[in-house]
């Protein structure tokens, strides 16, 4: 699967792209946040995950990552950062979008930083809506916001 905007594509990721999303993280996530080595490669190779990258060229400027909560039908958006330098391009919306998609689940569902503004807006203008805090979730004990999405 792949779709292309102006100057960036959407493909599914594969365990090649390890070197690259580790590179992502450290752009977009604060070093407590990252995600370590195993989870990477996890996200990048267990079965039934939505592994999605946008790329400009060759590199990776995005990714998003879902898993799927057959039992319950809840969907999980477990990840999503874009470089800095291509925020604000709609990556993260197609990305977002693609990933529901993939899903398929009739609720989505995703935690936040209570502190971050942008990807609160986001989530947001996309019809999630706050439906729990998790106190402290975070290293250094800010509280995540969950959101909700019902399709």
């Amino acid at each position: 699967m792949s779709f292309s905007m102006s100057d960036w594509s959407i493909h599914v990721a594969s365990w090649r792209d390890y070197t690259h999303l580790s590179q992502l993280e450290r752009a977009c996530f604060p070093a407590e946040d990252l995600w370590p080595f195993w989870d990477l490669i996890g996200v990048l190779t267990l079965p039934g995950i939505v592994r999605l990258k946008a790329l400009v060229g060759e590199q990776m400027v995005g990714f998003i990552a879902g898993e799927r909560d057959l039992e319950t039908r809840i969907g999980w958006v477990t990840t999503l950062g874009v470089m800095p330098e291509h925020r604000r391009l709609g990556i993260a919306l197609a990305l977002l979008a693609a990933c529901e998609r993939d899903l398929d689940m009739p609720i989505i569902r995703l935690s936040v930083r209570e502190s971050n503004r942008a990807a609160i807006c986001l989530y947001e203008g996309q019809g999630y809506a706050i439906i729990n805090r998790w106190k402290k979730y975070y290293v250094g004990g800010e509280d995540a916001l969950v959101f909700e999405k019902r399709r």
